[in-house]
């Protein structure tokens, strides 16, 4: 690993970090060739995290308009309800390796935080969760599940107290405690060795959903699509495919739709490279290198990077980056629950619209395979709360 990906990548941190992170680089490598530890993580995704996941073929959205087979990867049914847990598990064992027993995490949408506290509660290890207040409020539930796994949460109201500040805030409490401490990043961003180390784990995901697509169909998708925020759960999916002649989507969040006027977190579209974090991206932000505001009704998305891998991804035409709004994700979020019984997060909900895009795009037969990241129980009340707020306003 040299921490690149092209231009991007990196390794932009105080000096304090370079030795425990220099540190987590080699452990992992080790632990790639241990038998025991893979034997181990193996155990962990069967017996604790539910794995494999199933892929669920659909039988009303997509077929009815469009004639397209749409096809979900349910990582919504894994222990606390997203693909999070399969990075927490795997971090949490490498934490066990290092003899650090305290760690430390951010969270947005608080699939992280929760996969972090189930995770540490399991293996015996102190957590605590750094959470924007702003998120703390329209993600209440996962606010006490965190409590309750005995995790300790600390909201953090600087900035705009989402997903950006959070990761300021673990950062900042890990240059503070670097020997003792393990910080737990959730996604494919910050500095080296994290954006290898969060896909390595999850690319469990791709695994298993390209060999089941493959024995369910005789062949592979016409398209795999994910969303994609930090971007995790899109790098695990799209790292079984990269060979393949399969056409790679990622959905970021347009927001209010407004484009590059603002009101979005989809850097990809429309931010430009730059430091952000700990490593060189795409990032939202103005002419003077300030970061920009940026929003989602996702919170998992409303973030102003994205990991480097994408940005690579990116400028080589590897994978395809769209966008879907809160409006779009919220008919696709109501539409796969009310037409095939499948309640999505708001995240995986921004997945789902952008393939109902993507399948205009094909005749009737083909097929798309779309990583449904997380479960909508976290979100029933903020996205209930949208619709109904849209209805009264179109009457």
């Amino acid at each position: 690993m040299n921490g690149r990906f092209g231009e991007y990548g990196g390794q932009f941190v105080a000096e304090t970090l370079v030795g425990p992170l220099e540190e987590l680089e080699a452990e992992y490598q080790k632990a790639l060739v241990d038998p025991e530890f893979t034997a181990e993580l193996d155990r962990l995704f069967r017996m604790f995290v539910g794995r494999p996941t199933p892929i669920t073929e659909l039988h009303r959205l997509g077929t009815t308009e469009h004639g397209v087979k749409l096809w979900l990867k349910r990582e919504d049914l894994t222990h606390t309800g997203a693909h999070k847990i399969n990075n927490s598990i795997g971090q949490a064992l490498l934490a066990h390796r290092l003899g650090k027993k305290r760690i430390i995490a951010e969270t947005g949408a608080g699939q992280h935080g929760v996969a972090v506290a189930a995770a540490c509660a399991y293996l015996g290890l102190d957590a605590t969760v750094y959470m924007g207040r702003v998120d703390a409020e329209r993600q209440a539930p996962n606010l006490q599940r965190m409590k309750l796994l005995g995790a300790r949460v600390e909201l953090v109201d600087l900035g705009t107290a989402t997903l950006k500040d959070a990761i300021n805030a673990a950062i900042r409490e890990w240059i503070a405690h670097p020997d003792t401490t393990h910080y737990l990043l959730g996604s494919v961003v910050g500095p080296h060795p994290f954006p290898t180390i969060v896909r390595g784990f999850q690319s469990v995901i791709g695994r298993e959903a390209r060999a089941q697509f493959l024995e369910e169909n005789d062949r592979l998708p016409d398209a795999v699509v994910a969303c994609v925020g930090g971007g995790s759960n899109a790098a695990g999916m799209f790292s079984a495919f990269l060979d393949d002649p399969v056409r790679l989507v990622g959905v970021q969040a347009a927001g209010e739709g407004r484009g590059g006027e603002g009101g979005h977190a989809a850097p990809l579209l429309y931010g430009d490279p730059g430091v952000l974090q700990g490593t060189r991206t795409y990032l939202l932000q103005d002419d003077d290198g300030q970061i920009q505001l940026t929003h989602s009704i996702a919170p998992g998305l409303d973030y102003a990077g994205v990991g480097p891998e994408h940005s690579h991804y990116k400028d080589t035409g590897k994978v395809e980056y769209i966008s879907a709004s809160d409006d779009e994700a919220l008919d696709a979020f109501a539409a796969l629950s009310s037409q095939e019984g499948i309640v999505p997060a708001l995240e995986s909900a921004h997945a789902v619209a952008g393939a109902l895009k993507v399948a205009r795009e094909y005749e009737s037969g083909a097929t798309i395979l779309v990583n449904l990241s997380g479960r909508g129980d976290k979100d029933l009340t903020s996205a209930m709360a949208a619709l109904q707020q849209r209805e009264e306003t179109t009457r």
